[in-house]
């Protein structure tokens, strides 16, 4: 390969390269932490994190002052009633006081710490649960009385129309529950639920009988505090994927919290779809029936350091609803706190499948997002319904992919070979023209019409197969179907780094202080794949640097993105094989009709070409 080739090998590398690093998980190492977050954590740590967990159950929310609420409004100070609701899918603890969801427990997955409680059925030891109940309950009502007074249901005691602790639904059954706060002659603010057996979304109405007078400003907010709670042995990794967004104007508007620890917000005015708080793998969205009833909303968040624990981040999101003053008032929403699963979120409707990150790149999200959706994603789920280990769809997955590549790849093998072959002739123009550069560049673009050689013919079809690279990174990363999915030998979950050493300290820069085995694998193909295609002498120093680089960044990536870019380096080797050998007997012959065959290279050097002739004819 000349020296253009070259340098587009190299800008690929490097755009390769930057991408990964800007989106690899955030090695800061944070104020009053303990040992560095990372997927596999000394014992020590592990019983500080289960300990702090535990302390949490035993917090309360803290008490307010009665006083400021007002003449209309009292607050209670009992710490209310526990009421759980069991379906197939999720075990809600809902509180008499607020009316509102106290903890969340989602039965079909585990904790990080609980991967070998497969015979254990206690749902409440081995499930994850996702309310920051100790900072306070979820799904409330805020508003300003009409004394002037901020009001929030969070802190008073409603009446529930269930009378036993414990409901347990299944199937098709569902269940209406209703909390109702009584204010004053014959007012009340009712809050209703209707479960699903089979369903993790719910149904819920809330409704202002006689109010008028009582709330001002015309607006109510619809309010879920405090976001979900990080659920990922891996919290600075899961942080990189957790935001609040809102449907608005057609298209989902994520924001994410500052990483200073300092609460930001941003107002949206208008129709809004839904409005989300989401960790790497779960979300909790609430989802107004009408949109067209709701003014807007609000989104308010923080990040920050927590001790022991890595980054958290917290966010409150609430649509504004407008209050028109009327006797009788209902907003009708339908709740989802749940995986962030592709098909359960598109049979659901209202585009929530905007939720699945795919990733981007430089503004291509138009690109990748599509042959993530519908090419990718239901490709990988097609597989996975006669392979049932994922490790095993993977490497079928992989070869499916390189096999539709084939073409393109071809194509880039055998335009290197035909720029190997070219190499002497090359050499002769450079010593003949070494004290003209620019009767050299004319010779070499002439030297390439004549035998139909398009110096970039082995960079093009790689930057076409870069967008399904993206799509492939993007749902590797994010895929729920991979998280706690064990493989084969040490790869136990092929969501997270397959880890076989800790060094004990971390990589100046790169901060990686664990060894993956899949990254290594990946390396060591990378470097021969690398010393196939490099013949050049003067590429040597790629062929070594490029695949430690890129060793180094992916040992923090999940092993089943690691195991697909391994088995995809090692089908890419033969392959090569195959076309080197097969083309051995390959030579170079001049085409018919060169000059009916000129490369935009050509013409961007016939161009230059020109346009120095003309800069000379001035001078004179």
């Amino acid at each position: 390969m000349d020296r253009n080739t070259t340098l587009a090998f190299i800008l690929i590398g490097a755009i390769l390269i930057f991408w990964l690093y800007i989106n690899a998980p955030n090695p800061e190492k944070t104020k009053g932490e303990g040992p560095p977050d990372s997927t596999v954590v000394s014992i020590d740590t592990t019983k500080t994190k289960l300990k702090e967990e535990k302390e949490e159950e035993t917090k309360t929310i803290p008490e307010v002052d009665s006083t400021d609420t007002g003449k209309y409004f009292t607050q209670s100070a009992e710490k209310g009633r526990i009421i759980t609701i069991e379906t197939d899918f999720a075990i809600y603890e809902l509180s008499t006081k607020g009316a509102n969801f106290h903890k969340v427990y989602l039965k079909n997955f585990n904790n990080w710490y609980s991967l070998n409680t497969n015979g254990d059925n206690n749902y409440y030891k081995k499930s994850i649960q996702l309310i920051n109940y100790s900072l306070g309950n979820s799904y409330n009502l805020s508003f300003v009385s009409i004394d002037g007074k901020a009001i929030n249901t969070a802190s008073f005691l409603f009446n529930s129309s269930i009378t036993g602790n414990h409901k347990k639904i299944g199937g098709n059954d569902s269940l209406n529950v209703s909390f109702k706060l009584p204010v004053e002659g014959g007012s009340y603010i009712e809050k209703k639920y209707i479960f699903y057996g089979n369903r993790y979304s719910i149904a819920s109405s809330v409704i202002f009988n006689k109010m008028n007078n009582l709330i001002s400003d015309n607006t109510y907010d619809i309010v879920w505090e405090n976001g979900i709670r990080f659920v990922e042995e891996n919290s600075t990794n899961e942080a990189n994927y957790s935001n609040a967004s809102v449907y608005y104007g057609d298209e989902q508007v994520i924001f994410d919290a500052e990483s200073d620890g300092v609460k930001t917000g941003k107002d949206f005015n208008g129709r809004v779809d839904w409005v989300a708080v989401r960790n790497k793998y779960f979300a909790s969205v609430i989802i107004p029936q009408n949109s067209n009833s709701v003014d807007g909303a609000y989104i308010e968040g923080n990040r920050r350091p927590t001790a022991n624990l890595g980054i958290n981040e917290f966010y409150d999101v609430r649509l504004i609803v407008p209050f028109r003053n009327s006797e009788y008032e209902v907003e009708n929403l339908t709740l989802f706190v749940g995986p962030v699963d592709y098909t359960r979120l598109q049979h659901l409707g209202h585009n929530l499948r905007a939720l699945i990150d795919f990733g981007s790149f430089f503004g291509l999200k138009f690109i990748v997002r599509p042959i993530a959706e519908y090419v990718l994603l239901p490709l990988f789920n097609f597989l996975h319904l006669f392979i049932p280990n994922y490790g095993f769809v993977i490497i079928v997955f992989s070869l499916i992919i390189k096999f539709v590549l084939y073409p393109l790849t071809k194509t880039s093998y055998k335009s290197m070979k035909k720029m190997q072959l070219l190499q002497p002739k090359i050499a002769e123009i450079k010593e003949k023209f070494k004290d003209d550069p620019q009767k050299l560049n004319k010779e070499t673009m002439k030297l390439y019409q004549t035998y139909g050689v398009n110096p970039a013919g082995g960079c093009l079809p790689m930057l076409l197969q870069m967008p399904i690279f993206i799509a492939l990174w993007g749902l590797f990363q994010s895929a729920i179907e991979l998280r706690q999915q064990p493989f084969i030998l040490w790869i136990k979950d092929l969501s997270t780094p397959d880890v076989i050493y800790d060094l004990g300290f971390k990589l100046p820069l790169f901060g990686v202080q664990q060894v993956s085995g899949l990254a290594l694998l990946m390396g060591i193909t990378t470097f021969f794949q690398q010393k196939m295609t490099m013949k050049d002498p003067k590429q040597q120093a790629l062929v070594y640097v490029m695949p430690v680089m890129l060793t180094i960044l992916f040992m923090s990536f999940p092993s089943g993105l690691n195991l697909y870019y391994f088995l995809f380096n090692v089908f890419s080797i033969a392959q090569q094989y195959y076309i080197n050998h097969r083309h051995d007997d390959m030579v170079l012959e001049p085409v018919k009709n060169p000059s009916k065959r000129k490369g935009i290279m050509s013409r961007l050097m016939e161009a230059a070409d020109e346009k120095a002739k003309s800069q000379q004819k001035k001078r004179k």
